[in-house]
């Protein structure tokens, strides 16, 4: 492996980015003029079948199978690998350029909602369910859901970014994200071990948002190896949970939406 020296100012052209090479730059902003297309169901969502995406797909089938008819939805593939997310529309509706995101068309005026974590607690808040009324069971929902939202950026971006995205396996930074992602699984797996569900006796928008990324892990559908690679089986509490959850038929309809997308 070549050793590299740091540059005393970072250029983009020098670096090496992969197969993400030619879709990541350091600015932000539209790069091409796009009209995305709009349906009549309330809820417009533009995703892609990844960790972050099938939140939102899996929370909607669940307040649709828990009976809200309202929460009916369009459903638009952004393939990020094509730059689609940088876009003119896509951006209006995301100005950070991240799937999923949100447009609320139910009422007088169009509501935006991007940023995944907020897009459950959004349609959580909305139809009321998903998320407990007490205050205190409801903060624990939050604790979680934030928990995700910081934790994940671990598990995606260092240890999956090494482990299976980058083009050479360096030693330092998989030992550095690998032994922080065992950490959280063991922190889940401690937790599970006293209650049904991560923030206590409900199924939750908390329990979605961790499944999508922690219980995919765990079943290795995220990266080719990495459950065996961090030895997923040994934690029984949280393998014990991911199947229980990997069980419902709304979770199994929010994973093949986003297949079925609108390409």
């Amino acid at each position: 492996m070549s050793e590299y020296k740091l540059p005393k100012v970072w250029s983009a052209a020098d670096s090496n980015q992969g197969k993400f090479s030619g879709i990541n730059q350091p600015t932000a902003g539209a790069r091409f003029e796009q009209k995305l297309p709009v349906g009549e169901q309330p809820f417009q969502l533009y995703s892609l079948g990844t960790p972050n995406g099938v939140k939102a797909t899996i929370l909607l089938e669940e307040l649709l199978a828990a009976g809200a008819a309202e929460a009916a939805y369009d459903l638009y593939q952004i393939s990020i690998m094509d730059g689609d997310q940088f876009g003119s529309d896509f951006v209006k509706l995301n100005p950070n350029s991240k799937i999923p995101a949100l447009l609320d068309q139910s009422g007088a005026e169009p509501i935006r909602v991007f940023e995944s974590a907020h897009i459950l607690l959004y349609l959580a808040e909305k139809f009321g369910q998903f998320i407990p009324a007490g205050p205190a069971e409801r903060a624990e929902v939050l604790n979680w859901l934030f928990w995700q939202a910081g934790a994940a950026p671990f598990l995606g971006g260092g240890f999956g970014h090494f482990f299976h995205y980058a083009p050479e396996k360096m030693e330092y930074p998989i030992n550095r994200f690998t032994m922080e992602v065992k950490r959280q699984l063991d922190l889940l797996d401690k937790e599970l071990a006293a209650k049904p569900y991560i923030a206590g006796q409900d199924y939750s928008i908390a329990d979605i948002a961790i499944w999508s990324w922690y219980g995919q892990l765990a079943e290795g559908r995220l990266y080719a190896g990495s459950a065996e690679f961090l030895d997923t089986a040994s934690y029984k509490h949280l393998q014990a949970w991911v199947d229980k959850i990997t069980a419902r038929p709304a979770v199994q309809r929010g994973l093949k939406a986003e297949y079925k997308a609108i390409k």
